[in-house]
């Protein structure tokens, strides 16, 4: 599974001209994944979504967690972050999971969060056409691949 978490200011999800859901200071979750996933991959991805110790603290050090800082997280199904771009300039899906694979892992990670966290996961809608507004606040981005558990 690959992520790329975003530390925001707000962010929200808009499907048809209608607002989804949104969140306010937080972390906006793009979440990827490919076949061969497994559960393992993606209690080790929320453990470290969780942890990841990228909002500032009383001295302007980034120095505390989502959790800490009882943010919030918005949680997408983003299939493109699996793209190849090895041959030419059209990318690759060939890796993304298909839907019995990929669904079910999107929304355990969606749930490992809240439990581990003790806060909601919003999230968007798997497979929809999304408008998703990122207020990136840093900019901080970070990128996370579960394969690599670096």
């Amino acid at each position: 599974m690959r992520l790329v978490i975003q530390r925001v200011t707000h962010a929200s999800v808009t499907i048809g001209g209608q607002l989804h859901s949104s969140i306010n200071q937080g972390l906006m979750v793009l979440v990827g994944v490919e076949q061969g996933d497994t559960p393992d991959d993606v209690k080790w991805l929320a453990s470290k979504t969780l942890g990841l110790r990228i909002f500032n603290d009383d001295a302007g050090v980034m120095n505390r967690s989502v959790v800490d800082i009882q943010g919030e997280i918005l949680a997408v199904s983003q299939f493109t972050l699996t793209a190849s771009t090895r041959k030419g300039n059209r990318p690759s899906y060939i890796r993304a999971a298909g839907h019995d694979l990929a669904v079910p892992l999107y929304e355990a990670y969606c749930e490992a969060c809240s439990e581990l966290s003790g806060l909601p996961v919003k999230r968007g809608v798997f497979g929809a056409d999304m408008l998703v507004d990122i207020a990136n606040d840093g900019p901080v981005t970070i990128i996370i691949d579960s394969r690599l558990r670096e």
